[in-house]
């Protein structure tokens, strides 16, 4: 993924669970470029109703990679409490970083793959990459 200064996404062969790579040109874009990633591989939000705008703000002080298992924790989180999804994702810097969601009630969604139940620390990278910034995640499903 070096020198990529595009936004994108794709999943990765992983033996029992599911991975994830993304990238983008800034750390906030990667962010968000993760939580697509991550509903992207198990849920097809193509024909979903948005019902609701989100925001959460992660705890001030977390480095990169805890910022990123933090964001990808609370869509799991939210989806298994609340029984909702992220449709669209934006961060932003703000004197520390804030998630905006658009999000879909998980009913208005087509499962095409198994649900993640959690974020793996096991091979997580999530840094710059050339003029961009990338990261690869793994998800216990």
């Amino acid at each position: 993924m070096a020198g990529r200064t595009e936004r994108g996404h794709r999943c990765v062969p992983h033996t029992a669970d599911v991975r994830i790579e993304a990238w983008a040109p800034s750390r906030e874009e990667c962010v968000a470029e993760a939580v697509t990633a991550l509903v992207d591989t198990f849920a097809d939000t193509s024909g979903a109703r948005t019902l609701a705008d989100r925001e959460y703000r992660p705890p001030a002080g977390e480095d990169d990679e805890d910022l990123l298992v933090g964001v990808l924790d609370e869509v799991i989180f939210r989806m298994d409490t609340a029984g909702e999804l992220p449709v669209r994702t934006e961060v932003a810097d703000e004197g520390g970083p804030v998630v905006r969601w658009r999000t879909a009630t998980t009913d208005d969604v087509e499962l095409v793959g198994a649900v993640p139940k959690a974020v793996a620390l096991h091979e997580l990278r999530f840094g710059p990459d050339g003029p961009g910034w990338s990261c690869a995640v793994t998800f216990d499903v």
